[in-house]
């Protein structure tokens, strides 16, 4: 079968398009047939050796798929060869079939495509842990989300209209800001052309900002702090601006606020099931319309290389799926 293997550390132009051996399922194991493998920002760090996973080379990239069951192994009544299913596996998928734990897998009902229900792992499933099992966020409360047209940033504005917050949109660009108000934000802010801070102070009014959630860091995290409500949450999710932020305590002593950090890789391995009761969840609202599951672009496995540029440089708005 094809696969996409990162065979030393580098970038997108070293991956190699190889054939290597068709994998079997062992016991408590799945064979999947890939149909879509989406990609993330991460995929350009672990492929660069400078995420927190290092895998043994050589490996796949893509940590989240989606596809059809083709074989069992010993234990496993789960799922049947010819089920519709979606997975995440932190890395590995990039490639036609990927044997997996069985019980990593998701069922996809009959009106969701595999090409949407691919990308709902890694972004929904961060966003939704996020809101709900660290923020607890609540019906009526102002969520703010920086990054808000990438893959987790929409994921959270569409998941806190869905939950019953309003959601203030934060981008980089008026596209990405008129592109979040489409999938439901309320109120926008362009921290390029105005001041994060100032712009969340009036927009949050005298009681402030309940939720913050930044997969962005770098100058933008601090901006958005200063803005937080009394009791507030500030979710640390992710540095896709490069630098990490070092925040100021007294910010934190002042507003009574909580920092909360959201590792939820980990914690899919330290809470399978209230993971997959999350999972289910959200490939029922994609499917009843509720999420969009939206994909910017698919691109075959030999163009890999230009889908984690396009993620690399900014250009991407949701999520980008590779077709093997």
């Amino acid at each position: 079968m094809k696969a996409l293997l990162c065979t030393r550390a580098g970038t997108a132009d070293d991956l190699e398009l190889a054939d290597i051996p068709d994998p079997a399922a062992g016991p408590g194991e799945a064979v999947v047939r890939i149909a879509a493998v989406a990609l993330n920002f991460f995929d350009t760090l672990i492929i660069a050796g400078k995420y927190q996973y290092k895998p043994a080379f050589p490996f796949s990239p893509g940590a989240e798929f989606a596809g059809v069951v083709e074989s069992v192994g010993t234990d496993v009544t789960a799922v049947k060869p010819g089920d519709r299913v979606m997975g995440y596996g932190r890395w590995g998928a990039a490639r036609e079939r990927v044997a997996v734990s069985a019980d990593k897998l998701v069922p996809v009902p009959a009106g969701l495509d595999l090409d949407r229900a691919a990308g709902l792992s890694v972004t929904y499933g961060t966003s939704y842990y996020a809101l709900k099992d660290r923020a607890q966020m609540q019906r009526g409360e102002t969520l703010a989300v920086l990054g808000a047209s990438g893959g987790v940033g929409l994921a959270a504005v569409e998941l806190g209209k869905a939950m019953g917050a309003r959601v203030i949109a934060c981008a980089s660009s008026d596209d990405k800001l008129a592109f979040a108000r489409q999938h439901g934000a309320d109120e926008t802010v362009n921290y390029t052309t105005g001041d994060l801070r100032d712009e969340l102070k009036r927009l949050g009014g005298e009681h402030g900002i309940d939720v913050i959630y930044d997969p962005v860091g770098g100058a933008y995290a601090e901006a958005a702090l200063r803005a937080i409500a009394w009791e507030g949450r500030f979710l640390v999710v992710g540095f896709a601006a490069g630098d990490i932020p070092k925040l100021p305590l007294n910010l934190v002593l002042l507003k009574g606020c909580d920092i909360r950090g959201v590792f939820w890789g980990s914690w899919t391995d330290r809470e399978p099931a209230a993971h997959r009761a999350n999972m289910t969840e959200i490939v029922r609202w994609c499917a009843e319309g509720k999420l969009s599951g939206h994909v910017h672009a698919t691109y075959p496995l030999a163009q890999t290389a230009q889908a984690l540029r396009d993620i690399a440089t900014r250009k991407v708005m949701g999520k980008v799926v590779l077709k093997p």
